[in-house]
């Protein structure tokens, strides 16, 4: 876990059509990451990009690549993601039957190995794989769309998180993502959340540099 809150705007809610002046814009303004959700239709109803939309992001930003894989069979795609220049992958906990080995394959790769979970799946889904990751994702929204509404239920899910990795002496990244802005930021943050992403907040807003400065 780093010292400091990290903001890792996501360009979900970018324009898509200037995305490698989009990503050089955030880095600009101040973002600490970049955050690619990756959507296949099946896991989600939505459809977004692929590994090759991940390189042409490494090539364009020196800015970390957090690569949030909303897809089934996950495994089958991670080592064309790490290739293409992800520093960090999440796969959802509900899309994985076997998320130990999963999380391995990421490791090996170099990358960050992490793990997200959806609203409504229980802490207990990743209390086993906690110390072989170096981020826990909390959905604050259900996944495939930008622009909803934050899930308060979330706040209390990252405080039980942080305590739950504290007890294990872990050094955990808490990631929440959803409905964050500068209205919920610093109490996230008290909650134990450590990686904010936000999308239509930052990309919707007037500038990109003032509204990740109201985040920290």
């Amino acid at each position: 876990m780093t010292g400091k809150t990290l903001i890792a705007p996501s360009l979900l809610s970018a324009d898509f059509g200037r995305l490698t002046d989009e990503i050089r814009a955030i880095e600009a303004a101040g973002a600490d990451i970049a955050h690619l959700d990756v959507m296949d239709g099946r896991f989600v109803p939505n459809i977004t990009f692929g590994p090759a939309v991940v390189a042409a992001m490494k090539r364009s930003s020196a800015l970390p690549l957090d690569v949030h894989l909303m897809i089934v069979e996950p495994e089958k795609h991670i080592d064309a993601f790490a290739r293409a220049g992800a520093s960090r992958i999440s796969v959802h906990a509900e899309a994985c039957p076997h998320l130990h080995r999963t999380l391995q394959q990421i490791a090996a790769h170099g990358v960050m190995p992490a793990v997200a979970i959806n609203p409504a799946t229980p802490l207990c889904m990743v209390e086993e794989v906690l110390s072989d990751v170096g981020m826990v994702l909390v959905m604050s929204v259900n996944p495939g769309f930008g622009g909803q509404k934050f899930i308060p239920g979330a706040m209390d899910k990252i405080r039980r998180l942080r305590a739950m990795a504290d007890a294990r002496g872990l050094s955990l990244d808490i990631e929440v993502d959803g409905g964050v802005n500068g209205g919920n930021a610093r109490a996230l943050a008290e909650a134990g959340a450590n990686v904010l992403v936000a999308g239509s907040y930052v990309f919707g807003s007037s500038g990109y540099a003032e509204a990740i400065a109201s985040l920290r």
